[in-house]
């Protein structure tokens, strides 16, 4: 049994689906298996529609955090590109000043400790 599919209710771009055409997608626009990957991809349009980057900067920057995992052994069966998409989040995000490195392992390290504290079952808050 497939996990189920999240999608957006934000329409998407034409612009955006020319620029990824490898995006994961149904007739309505871009799917996703996870919360955490809708997230994500609304996190990435919301800096888009600020202006801090263009899409073909965007799909450069997934290419390259594909191409980074390919090289790493990632046999690129479809299924982790969304963890490619948060790779490339995240390193945009960086370089273009919206975060820093240390900001970024910071979250990282208290959504983990969050994590092993949080009893099965129930929501995980940073507190």
């Amino acid at each position: 049994m497939s996990a189920p599919a999240f999608t957006t209710s934000q329409e998407v771009s034409r612009e955006l689906l020319e620029a990824l055409p490898g995006i994961p997608r149904d007739g309505a626009g871009p799917v996703f298996a996870a919360p955490w990957q809708a997230a994500a991809f609304a996190m990435t349009l919301a800096l888009h529609e600020r202006g801090v980057f263009t899409w073909p900067e965007w799909a450069a920057i997934l290419a390259e955090a594909i191409r980074d995992a390919q090289a790493q052994g990632d046999p690129d069966r479809g299924d982790t590109y969304y963890t490619h998409w948060l790779t490339a989040l995240e390193r945009i995000a960086t370089a273009k000043g919206c975060v820093t490195r240390e900001g970024l392992i910071e979250r990282k390290d208290a959504w983990d400790a969050a994590a092993r504290r949080t009893p099965h079952g129930q929501p995980i808050g940073l507190g």
